[in-house]
Protein backbone atom coordinates (compact mmCIF):
# COMPACT_ATOMS: atom_id res chain seq x y z
CA UNK A 1 0.00 0.00 0.00
CA UNK A 2 1.47 3.31 -1.06
CA UNK A 3 1.26 6.25 1.27
CA UNK A 4 -0.21 9.54 0.12
CA UNK A 5 1.90 12.52 -0.87
CA UNK A 6 4.17 13.78 1.91
CA UNK A 7 2.70 16.83 3.56
CA UNK A 8 4.97 19.81 3.06
CA UNK A 9 6.07 21.37 6.33
CA UNK A 10 5.24 25.05 6.87
CA UNK A 11 8.33 27.25 6.63
CA UNK A 12 9.01 28.91 9.95
CA UNK A 13 9.22 32.71 9.92
CA UNK A 14 11.49 34.52 12.38
CA UNK A 15 11.66 38.28 12.83
CA UNK A 16 15.09 39.49 13.96
CA UNK A 17 14.66 42.95 15.49
CA UNK A 18 17.97 44.23 14.13
CA UNK A 19 19.16 45.63 10.79
CA UNK A 20 19.85 43.09 8.06
CA UNK A 21 23.53 42.02 8.06
CA UNK A 22 25.54 43.86 5.43
CA UNK A 23 27.48 40.78 4.37
CA UNK A 24 26.10 37.55 2.93
CA UNK A 25 28.63 35.70 5.10
CA UNK A 26 26.55 36.36 8.20
CA UNK A 27 25.86 33.17 10.22
CA UNK A 28 22.18 34.13 10.18
CA UNK A 29 22.00 33.30 6.47
CA UNK A 30 23.74 29.95 7.05
CA UNK A 31 21.15 29.22 9.74
CA UNK A 32 18.24 30.08 7.40
CA UNK A 33 19.63 27.78 4.72
CA UNK A 34 20.40 24.90 7.07
CA UNK A 35 16.92 24.81 8.64
CA UNK A 36 14.91 26.25 5.72
CA UNK A 37 13.52 29.10 7.82
CA UNK A 38 12.64 32.58 6.62
CA UNK A 39 14.47 35.31 8.49
CA UNK A 40 13.20 38.88 8.25
CA UNK A 41 15.28 41.73 9.68
CA UNK A 42 13.82 44.99 10.93
CA UNK A 43 15.33 47.24 13.65
CA UNK A 44 12.73 47.97 16.33
CA UNK A 45 14.81 50.86 17.68
CA UNK A 46 17.35 53.43 16.55
CA UNK A 47 19.92 55.42 18.47
CA UNK A 48 20.12 59.21 18.17
CA UNK A 49 23.04 61.21 19.52
CA UNK A 50 22.51 64.01 22.04
CA UNK A 51 23.83 67.23 20.39
CA UNK A 52 26.86 68.92 21.96
CA UNK A 53 24.75 71.97 22.85
CA UNK A 54 22.35 69.76 24.85
CA UNK A 55 25.22 67.85 26.44
CA UNK A 56 26.77 71.10 27.76
CA UNK A 57 23.63 71.66 29.86
CA UNK A 58 24.54 68.53 31.85
CA UNK A 59 27.63 70.39 33.15
CA UNK A 60 29.84 67.29 32.94
CA UNK A 61 33.55 68.03 32.50
CA UNK A 62 34.93 65.07 30.53
CA UNK A 63 38.62 65.92 31.10
CA UNK A 64 38.01 65.97 34.85
CA UNK A 65 37.61 62.17 34.84
CA UNK A 66 40.36 59.55 34.86
CA UNK A 67 38.27 56.54 33.77
CA UNK A 68 35.33 55.94 31.41
CA UNK A 69 32.86 53.02 31.61
CA UNK A 70 31.47 51.60 28.36
CA UNK A 71 28.58 49.12 28.24
CA UNK A 72 28.08 49.20 24.45
CA UNK A 73 29.59 50.26 21.14
CA UNK A 74 26.95 52.99 20.97
CA UNK A 75 28.40 54.48 24.16
CA UNK A 76 31.91 54.39 22.65
CA UNK A 77 30.75 56.02 19.38
CA UNK A 78 28.86 58.82 21.07
CA UNK A 79 31.51 59.51 23.72
CA UNK A 80 34.15 60.18 21.07
CA UNK A 81 31.61 62.02 18.88
CA UNK A 82 30.91 64.45 21.72
CA UNK A 83 34.65 64.83 22.40
CA UNK A 84 35.22 65.72 18.75
CA UNK A 85 32.20 68.02 18.59
CA UNK A 86 33.28 69.95 21.70
CA UNK A 87 37.00 69.72 20.82
CA UNK A 88 37.75 67.89 24.07
CA UNK A 89 41.12 66.13 24.19
CA UNK A 90 41.01 62.98 26.32
CA UNK A 91 44.18 62.25 28.27
CA UNK A 92 46.32 59.35 27.00
CA UNK A 93 46.38 58.12 30.59
CA UNK A 94 42.59 57.77 30.74
CA UNK A 95 41.45 54.25 31.66
CA UNK A 96 38.53 52.46 29.98
CA UNK A 97 36.36 49.83 31.67
CA UNK A 98 34.30 47.83 29.15
CA UNK A 99 31.46 45.33 29.60
CA UNK A 100 32.95 42.83 27.11
CA UNK A 101 36.19 42.21 25.26
CA UNK A 102 34.37 43.04 21.98
CA UNK A 103 33.52 46.54 23.26
CA UNK A 104 37.11 46.92 24.53
CA UNK A 105 38.54 46.00 21.12
CA UNK A 106 36.13 48.41 19.45
CA UNK A 107 38.05 51.22 21.17
CA UNK A 108 40.84 50.67 18.65
CA UNK A 109 38.78 52.80 16.24
CA UNK A 110 39.45 55.80 18.47
CA UNK A 111 42.51 55.27 20.66
CA UNK A 112 45.93 53.66 20.67
CA UNK A 113 44.98 50.43 22.43
CA UNK A 114 47.12 49.62 25.45
CA UNK A 115 46.35 46.75 27.79
CA UNK A 116 47.42 48.72 30.83
CA UNK A 117 44.56 51.16 30.39
CA UNK A 118 41.75 49.04 28.87
CA UNK A 119 39.91 46.60 31.15
CA UNK A 120 36.91 44.31 30.66
CA UNK A 121 34.92 41.72 32.56
CA UNK A 122 35.83 38.05 32.27
CA UNK A 123 32.46 36.78 31.03
CA UNK A 124 30.55 39.79 29.69
CA UNK A 125 28.32 40.18 32.76
CA UNK A 126 27.89 43.36 34.78
CA UNK A 127 29.06 41.42 37.85
CA UNK A 128 32.43 40.58 36.28
CA UNK A 129 32.93 44.20 35.13
CA UNK A 130 32.19 45.49 38.64
CA UNK A 131 34.76 43.06 40.05
CA UNK A 132 37.40 44.63 37.79
CA UNK A 133 36.27 48.17 38.61
CA UNK A 134 36.32 47.42 42.32
CA UNK A 135 40.11 47.05 42.21
CA UNK A 136 40.43 50.62 40.93
CA UNK A 137 37.54 52.39 42.62
CA UNK A 138 39.57 54.29 45.21
CA UNK A 139 41.97 55.85 42.69
CA UNK A 140 39.71 56.77 39.78
CA UNK A 141 37.14 59.40 38.97
CA UNK A 142 34.65 57.54 36.77
CA UNK A 143 32.55 58.86 33.90
CA UNK A 144 29.62 56.67 32.85
CA UNK A 145 28.24 57.56 29.38
CA UNK A 146 24.80 56.10 28.75
CA UNK A 147 21.50 56.56 26.98
CA UNK A 148 18.93 59.01 28.30
CA UNK A 149 16.68 56.36 29.83
CA UNK A 150 19.17 53.67 30.78
CA UNK A 151 18.66 52.04 34.16
CA UNK A 152 21.83 50.30 35.15
CA UNK A 153 23.24 48.25 38.00
CA UNK A 154 26.58 49.96 37.35
CA UNK A 155 25.32 53.36 38.47
CA UNK A 156 23.74 51.80 41.56
CA UNK A 157 27.08 50.16 42.38
CA UNK A 158 29.03 53.41 41.83
CA UNK A 159 26.68 55.14 44.25
CA UNK A 160 26.64 52.42 46.92
CA UNK A 161 30.44 52.04 46.71
CA UNK A 162 30.82 55.80 47.25
CA UNK A 163 32.86 56.16 44.06
CA UNK A 164 33.76 59.54 42.63
CA UNK A 165 31.68 59.47 39.44
CA UNK A 166 29.39 61.30 37.04
CA UNK A 167 26.89 60.03 34.47
CA UNK A 168 26.57 61.56 31.01
CA UNK A 169 23.55 61.16 28.74
CA UNK A 170 25.11 61.02 25.25
CA UNK A 171 22.45 59.26 23.17
CA UNK A 172 18.81 58.28 23.27
CA UNK A 173 16.98 55.21 22.12
CA UNK A 174 13.94 55.86 19.93
CA UNK A 175 11.27 53.39 18.77
CA UNK A 176 10.97 52.71 15.05
CA UNK A 177 7.55 52.28 13.44
CA UNK A 178 7.12 48.49 13.31
CA UNK A 179 3.36 48.44 12.68
CA UNK A 180 3.73 47.62 8.98
CA UNK A 181 6.24 44.81 9.40
CA UNK A 182 4.14 43.28 12.19
CA UNK A 183 0.96 43.45 10.10
CA UNK A 184 2.47 41.80 7.00
CA UNK A 185 3.35 38.45 8.56
CA UNK A 186 2.23 36.44 11.56
CA UNK A 187 5.71 35.50 12.76
CA UNK A 188 6.46 32.19 14.43
CA UNK A 189 9.18 33.90 16.47
CA UNK A 190 10.39 37.41 17.33
CA UNK A 191 13.93 37.90 18.60
CA UNK A 192 14.82 40.88 20.81
CA UNK A 193 18.25 42.29 21.65
CA UNK A 194 17.34 45.15 23.98
CA UNK A 195 14.65 46.01 26.52
CA UNK A 196 13.87 49.00 24.28
CA UNK A 197 12.96 46.59 21.47
CA UNK A 198 10.30 45.03 23.71
CA UNK A 199 9.07 48.52 24.62
CA UNK A 200 8.91 49.45 20.92
CA UNK A 201 6.74 46.41 20.16
CA UNK A 202 4.08 47.44 22.69
CA UNK A 203 4.30 51.13 21.74
CA UNK A 204 3.53 50.16 18.13
CA UNK A 205 1.18 47.25 18.78
CA UNK A 206 -0.38 47.90 22.23
CA UNK A 207 -2.79 44.97 21.86
CA UNK A 208 -0.06 42.45 20.93
CA UNK A 209 -0.88 38.96 22.20
CA UNK A 210 1.74 36.26 22.12
CA UNK A 211 -0.62 33.40 21.37
CA UNK A 212 1.71 30.85 19.74
CA UNK A 213 4.52 33.28 18.85
CA UNK A 214 7.82 32.20 20.33
CA UNK A 215 10.13 34.82 21.79
CA UNK A 216 13.92 34.95 21.81
CA UNK A 217 16.03 37.38 23.85
CA UNK A 218 19.71 38.24 23.98
CA UNK A 219 21.13 39.44 27.28
CA UNK A 220 19.80 39.31 30.85
CA UNK A 221 18.14 42.76 30.78
CA UNK A 222 16.32 41.88 27.54
CA UNK A 223 15.16 38.56 28.99
CA UNK A 224 13.88 40.36 32.09
CA UNK A 225 12.02 42.92 29.92
CA UNK A 226 10.34 40.09 27.95
CA UNK A 227 9.11 38.41 31.14
CA UNK A 228 8.07 41.72 32.75
CA UNK A 229 5.91 42.35 29.66
CA UNK A 230 4.08 39.11 30.45
CA UNK A 231 5.57 37.18 27.52
CA UNK A 232 6.85 33.60 27.63
CA UNK A 233 10.55 33.37 26.79
CA UNK A 234 11.47 30.43 24.56
CA UNK A 235 15.07 31.11 23.47
CA UNK A 236 17.59 32.76 25.75
CA UNK A 237 21.19 33.77 25.01
CA UNK A 238 23.97 33.92 25.94
CA UNK A 239 23.99 30.53 27.63
CA UNK A 240 26.83 28.07 28.41
CA UNK A 241 26.26 26.10 25.19
CA UNK A 242 24.97 29.08 23.18
CA UNK A 243 27.18 32.18 23.49
CA UNK A 244 25.44 33.90 20.56
CA UNK A 245 21.83 34.30 19.45
CA UNK A 246 22.60 32.33 16.27
CA UNK A 247 23.88 29.42 18.39
CA UNK A 248 20.77 29.60 20.61
CA UNK A 249 18.45 29.62 17.58
CA UNK A 250 20.33 26.70 16.08
CA UNK A 251 19.84 24.66 19.26
CA UNK A 252 16.15 25.55 19.31
CA UNK A 253 15.58 24.69 15.65
CA UNK A 254 17.52 21.43 16.04
CA UNK A 255 15.20 20.56 18.95
CA UNK A 256 12.10 21.10 16.74
CA UNK A 257 13.42 18.52 14.28
CA UNK A 258 13.49 15.76 16.87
Amino acid sequence: MKGGPKKEEKQLTILISQPKPETEKSPYFDLAKKFNVRLDFFPFIRVEGVPGKEFRKQKVDIVNHSAVIFTSRNAVDHFFRICEELKVKVSQECKYFCITEAVALYLQKFILYRKRKVFYGADGTTKSLLEVMNKHRENEKFLFPSSDSQKNDIEAWLKSSKCDYATASLYKTVSNDVKEVMSKTEYDMIVFFSPYGVKSLFENVPKFKQNGTRIGAFGPTTSAAVEEAGLKLDVKAPAPQAPSMVAALEQFLQGLKK
